[in-house]
């Protein structure tokens, strides 16, 4: 079944009556935060998964909100009390935050006391040493949390489209004993990236970024897949595929593919331009750091002992002719290190271009969802996931749990 097959297939909240039922929803909230403060940086998933939460209210629904924010060991791993609040604040309902807990007669008593209209938001999945272990949907569902709260509900609904990738106890665990139903952001998500998927051609992917790995990864299955007609690469990535082509990029250059541990990354992006280089476009020219003042540089006059900072004004022009052309658009990532002044203007002018396009247009990424705001364009772009590594991993054909879980539980109400 193709991505596009699942978008029609999904359940939705259009064909389930919520009202006076006990919704468990799995949202995705992961924020990122202040290392030294442990305060929210940005609350754009928190915005997002607002809509849910406030339609699931307003049609009496009783709403148990699980959700996880960082990893075991990692420093935005933390209670949920702050995320509680701002959900309170967007969805202009009182979330009740029960903390350090997540079954149990306080629990159970709290979500049957529940009346129509009301929410609360359970601890920090990931305390639970069960959450995070890779096992199937019918294995998931014996943990203890889906054990003990799942006999408290009647639905379940997955609104964690970031985590869709993850065959984690609460986001494929509930869909095996419970009916299950996608939320607002996870079937925006699909619907959006599913565009992608079956695009109308010709389709631009414009790719750059720090982590390669994942860009390869959409790489290798788009050009092989033949989604795509066009590769505009910027970033390591570019240094990578100027490498593969033979071009020498300068000492800077390659210490940074090396020191960054690209190097393993090579002989896959070899493969994937020997294969479909006439796809690929690379940089006609750089900005560069010279005496502390950027310097575009063409790519004629590489090597140099300068480190490539960011796509120059031929390169901008180049790709804009792509990008005019493009009937899809998938964009990921910035052009160069957008975040040092002096050096953001290639992203931002190409961000700029994909929006002007009457392509359909689809952004994701783990700064893209900035780089939109920052470059003024967020009313202009069709579709921008906040998926991080599950956009990746949808645009890259890999598994879903997520969704699949979805799926089978669409199939077993239809006993198919």
């Amino acid at each position: 079944m193709t991505m596009g097959d699942q978008m029609e297939e999904l359940p939705t909240l259009d064909e389930v009556d919520v009202e006076d039922k006990t919704v468990i929803v799995r949202i995705d909230i992961n924020s990122p935060m202040d290392p030294v403060t442990g305060k929210i940086l940005d609350d754009t998933r928190i915005r997002a998964s607002a809509v849910t939460i406030k339609e699931l209210a307003s049609k009496g629904a009783k709403q148990v909100l699980l959700a996880h924010q960082g990893r075991l060991g990692d420093n935005d791993f933390t209670t949920l009390e702050q995320h509680a609040e701002l959900l309170s604040r967007v969805t202009g309902i009182k979330i009740r935050y029960l903390r350090d807990l997540f079954y149990g007669e306080p629990v159970t008593r709290a979500i049957r006391e529940m009346q129509p209209g009301d929410a609360i938001l359970l601890e920090n999945v990931r305390y639970l040493a069960e959450e995070p272990v890779t096992r199937s949907m019918e294995e998931q569902a014996k943990t203890r949390l889906v054990r003990n709260l799942a006999p408290l509900a009647q639905i379940f609904v997955n609104d964690a489209f970031a985590a869709a990738q993850r065959p984690h106890a609460s986001i494929i665990g509930f869909a095996a004993v419970l009916p299950a139903y996608a939320g607002r952001v996870m079937e925006k998500e699909i619907k959006g990236m599913s565009r992608a998927l079956r695009p109308e051609h010709p389709c631009v992917y414009m790719l750059g970024g720090a982590k390669v790995e994942d860009t390869i990864k959409i790489m290798e299955h788009s050009l092989g897949k033949g989604l795509v007609d066009t590769v505009l690469t910027g970033g390591v990535l570019a240094n990578i595929f100027l490498m593969v082509s033979g071009r020498d990029i300068g000492g800077p250059n390659v210490k940074l593919i090396s020191d960054k541990s690209y190097l393993k990354l090579v002989d896959r992006a070899r493969a994937i331009y020997s294969a479909h280089g006439h796809r690929i476009k690379l940089p006609l020219d750089f900005v560069v750091d010279v005496q502390g003042k950027p310097q575009v540089i063409t790519v004629e006059e590489l090597p140099m002992n300068v480190e490539l900072l960011d796509v120059g004004p031929k390169t901008i022009a180049y790709y804009s002719r792509f990008l005019a052309e493009a009937k899809t658009i998938v964009v990921k990532g910035p052009m160069g290190v957008f975040e040092r002044e002096g050096y953001e203007r290639g992203t931002l002018e190409l961000y700029r271009a994909a929006a002007d396009s009457r392509a359909f247009k689809v952004f994701g990424g783990g700064h893209t969802v900035t780089l939109v705001n920052t470059a003024g364009v967020a009313d202009r772009v069709d579709h921008v996931s906040t998926g991080g590594g599950a956009a990746v991993s949808f645009l890259s054909g890999e598994s879903m749990p997520g969704i699949e879980a979805l799926l089978y539980s669409k199939r077993l109400r239809l006993g198919r």
